[in-house]
């Protein structure tokens, strides 16, 4: 269950239709259209019926379910649990790529934490039957060996101009001593680094444009680069430390392999997990413009029917 896993149209329709309450005039209007009113009532009606109103009503479905899952079967989620979670989570995008991703999605920060709940609810339910045998671990591993080599890195840092002139500028006060923090934040263009003083961190030969690498595989540790044009603008580079190839053995990665392979079955088991709470599920349909959101379960078939009565002889 990805953070994802509610529509983002869903959400939004959700999150409009309850704003809505609040916001119509007192006629029951929204906006006037040269004169033409557009009710609170027709647009509720289409978000209802729409593809995005419909999955939205079986995502709260789904959440009741899971929580009335965890009721009966003792599994709690703590804040400490969904705040790690979140925080992994945080830590695969850059600096605020993650606020990014929620805001273009119509996702506050409580819908996070409640996604996260279900989720974490849900691995505990199925996560309890899975088990992963060091043998698989190792039968993965010595197929997917160089997945866990790390190959040599370097790290540097940079500042990032539009223009040769600043360039050559900023270049010239570094050399005289100038701190390369303090200037990135005050010249350079690259958002992502700017206010961390123009830091990369490690990254791999392949991870930069080809002028950037270049640049900085011929730089001794310390030394600041003459400006680097590249596509983005012109650069000045300073690499501040490497790290030799190394080769991963088996002891080193066998709880990531381990994890990595209950991932994968989770990822298959989750769907089924829900599945089965749906067809479980006493789930009534009051507005049958959802009937098809939550079709009934197919009767039994009939049982034999009892042999016809001979029919009453007539009457003479």
């Amino acid at each position: 269950m990805p953070i994802v896993s509610r529509s983002s149209l869903a959400v939004a329709a959700l999150t409009l239709g309850v704003s809505l309450t609040a916001c119509t005039g007192g006629n029951g209007q929204i906006v006037s259209v040269n004169g033409t009113n557009v009710s609170k009532a027709e647009l509720d009606r289409r978000l209802e019926t729409s593809p995005a109103g419909k999955q939205a009503l079986s995502q709260i479905v789904q959440a009741d379910l899971i929580d009335q899952y965890a009721k009966a079967n003792n599994i709690t989620v703590s804040d400490a649990d969904i705040a790690k979670k979140e925080e992994e989570l945080r830590s695969r995008y850059a600096p605020g790529q993650f606020e990014q991703i929620l805001a273009s999605q119509g996702l506050s920060e409580d819908d996070v934490k409640r996604i996260l709940r279900e989720q974490l609810i849900v691995e505990q339910a199925v996560g309890k039957n899975i088990t992963i045998t060091d043998a698989e671990a190792k039968a993965y591993f010595d197929k997917n060996h160089g997945a866990y080599d790390k190959p040599a890195q370097t790290r540097a840092r940079h500042i990032l101009v539009p223009d040769l002139k600043t360039a050559n500028e900023i270049e010239a006060k570094l050399k005289a001593g100038a701190d390369f923090a303090t200037l990135a934040k005050q010249y350079s263009t690259d958002p992502a680094t700017k206010d961390k003083g123009g830091e990369l961190g490690f990254f791999a030969k392949g991870a930069m444009v080809p002028q950037f690498q270049a640049a900085a595989d011929s730089l001794a540790i310390g030394q600041i680069s003459r400006p680097v044009k590249s596509p983005f603008g012109y650069h000045i580079i300073q690499v501040e430390a490497r790290k030799p190839a190394t080769t991963a053995t088996f002891a080193e990665v066998k709880d990531q392999i381990k994890e990595t392979l209950k991932q994968q079955q989770l990822a298959q088991q989750i769907p089924q997990f829900l599945q089965g709470l749906r067809q479980k599920a006493n789930i009534i349909v009051y507005d049958q413009r959802f009937s098809d959101v939550f079709p009934s379960p197919l009767p039994p078939p009939p049982s034999a029917a009892p042999p016809s009565a001979a029919p009453a002889p007539s009457a003479k």
